[in-house]
């Protein structure tokens, strides 16, 4: 039997004895991510402002006063593209940037009242379906995942790796 040219080099499918094969991993990545997507465009449609936005109130609401890059830490994404969210924040009156420090190169985020006002009625969780379900994973299941994930993404080949510090693009 000769394999088709695509096929070269790769090892053959798994059997149908397989007890999970990868179609059904397949489909199960996609309703994480079309669940994610659609709890964003929900909270969009429901306070006006982006899922990656909301997450960043209910943060800077946590804990009043972070920094640029902790806030881009605490929502996984890079520190530049934290800054230019939060610059369109700004322009909204949601959140305001305060150097108090002897070094005025840092600077502290705070929610406005007009923050709080749309975080206390955007719906919840304000961290996304998929953040706040990670969350709630033990110590061990987010290892395994994230062990697991590592190997899917090595086996998919020459990938950018600032792919994950970037939101997913669930307004297009």
């Amino acid at each position: 039997m000769t394999r088709k040219r695509e096929d070269r080099g790769r090892p053959p499918g798994p059997s149908a004895a397989d007890p999970l094969r990868p179609l059904e991993v397949l489909q199960r990545l996609r309703v994480v991510m079309r669940a994610a997507q659609r709890h964003s465009q929900w909270i969009e449609r429901q306070s006006g402002i982006s899922g990656a936005q909301l997450w960043s109130l209910q943060e800077l609401a946590d804990a009043p006063g972070l920094k640029v890059g902790e806030l881009a830490a605490r929502l996984a994404i890079h520190q530049s593209t934290a800054s230019n969210m939060l610059d369109r924040m700004e322009s909204r009156g949601l959140v305001r940037r305060e150097r108090k420090e002897r070094d005025q190169r840092v600077v502290r985020l705070y929610l406005t009242p007009q923050g709080q006002e749309v975080l206390d009625k955007a719906p919840l969780p304000a961290r996304g379906v998929l953040p706040e379900a990670l969350r709630h994973l033990a110590p061990a299941e987010v290892s395994q995942l994230n062990a697991a994930l590592d190997v899917l993404i090595s086996r998919m080949g020459d990938l950018d790796r600032d792919f994950g510090l970037r939101p997913l693009p669930f307004n297009e």
